[in-house]
């Protein structure tokens, strides 16, 4: 079997800053290792023109998707795949062992808790029986104002929206079987992103609590690191979760006065604020590179810094000459 060393994320996009954190993060470790990109059109991702490399692939929900990856894999001593999108975690997950048997790790939970973060029906049940209480459920045919309704199967905040009266209560909502109903948390909470990285053994490494200040497209747009009840909180609860490896993102309100928790969902894959956490000197990206390409153990740590505020601008990647 070749040497698989080298890295590869797949529908890379936008995702620029975390090629670059793993390529810097491969610098610093002083490995001579690549960072490769897949995406639908490369030559119009901006994180595929800063990677040491990209691929044309299909639409992750096709056939030939997985098998596209396999052979990128193969050919280019791929040791290690990261998944940055929701689609495409299912495909992946229930074909890891083809991934094993070529060498490759794929740096994401098992499919049957992908599975539980894809369907937030099941997700809030996960939540209840972990001890973490959820947004209750309001009856569509008897609803209180506000409440909050969105589909259990998107992300990114697709099609989610508060509901202040009877008169935003549409027939299209009433009759979308995929629409949730529920609780409207109020202002006296606040909303966060909890970056988890779980070793292979699937004890939890890190955690590290993001106030979500303003957010974008579903994406946090300007954020603060907070050190507080959370940590432990999260820690107690899900400090072991079976198949769970990589970087997972928990979402929840938290209402400091009296520490109460509410969650909401969870990505099983690198969060789009994970930047924040990085810069915050919590190396996720380190923690992969020394579990799956050097074969080092993590610890837990709690070694990251408070209070560190990430304010989000748009930037440009130009080339010149280009074909596209």
């Amino acid at each position: 079997m070749k040497n698989m060393k080298n890295i590869l994320i797949t529908s890379a996009g936008k995702r620029v800053v975390l090629v670059e954190i793993f390529r810097k993060t491969l610098k610093d470790l002083r490995l001579s290792a690549r960072v490769y990109t897949t995406d639908m059109r490369p030559d119009l991702a901006p994180a595929c023109i800063k990677s040491d490399g990209s691929f044309k692939v299909p639409r992750c929900d096709s056939e030939g998707y997985v098998g596209r990856l396999l052979e990128i894999c193969r050919e280019f001593e791929v040791g290690i795949l990261i998944p940055t999108i929701d689609p495409e975690l299912m495909p992946l997950s229930t074909n890891r062992r083809r991934f094993e048997e070529l060498g490759v790790s794929l740096v994401l939970p098992d499919a049957d808790f992908v599975r539980i973060c894809r369907d937030k029906r099941l997700t809030m049940s996960f939540f209840e029986k972990k001890g973490i209480i959820v947004p209750y459920p309001i009856d569509k045919h008897h609803p209180s104002f506000p409440l909050f309704v969105k589909p259990y199967d998107k992300s990114r905040s697709v099609d989610a929206q508060v509901i202040w009266s009877e008169d935003e209560l549409s027939k299209k909502l009433l009759d979308d079987p995929k629409m949730l109903f529920m609780e409207y948390v109020g202002n006296d909470y606040k909303e966060f992103t909890v970056d988890m990285y779980f070793g292979r053994d699937g004890q939890v490494k890190g955690i590290v609590p993001r106030e979500r200040m303003e957010v974008r497209a579903g994406e946090i747009n300007k954020g603060i690191t907070r050190k507080n009840y959370i940590v432990d909180f999260i820690k107690d609860r899900m400090g072991y979760l079976e198949g769970v490896r990589g970087c997972i993102c928990v979402q929840l309100f938290y209402r400091e006065a009296d520490h109460d928790v509410k969650g909401i969902e969870i990505n099983p894959r690198f969060g789009g604020g994970f930047p924040l956490s990085y810069y915050a000197r919590a190396n996720f990206a380190e923690y992969i590179v020394r579990e799956y390409l050097m074969g080092e153990k993590i610890a837990y740590s709690e070694d990251w810094l408070d209070n560190t505020l990430m304010l989000r601008y748009d930037d440009e990647v130009i080339v010149y000459d280009a074909k596209a």
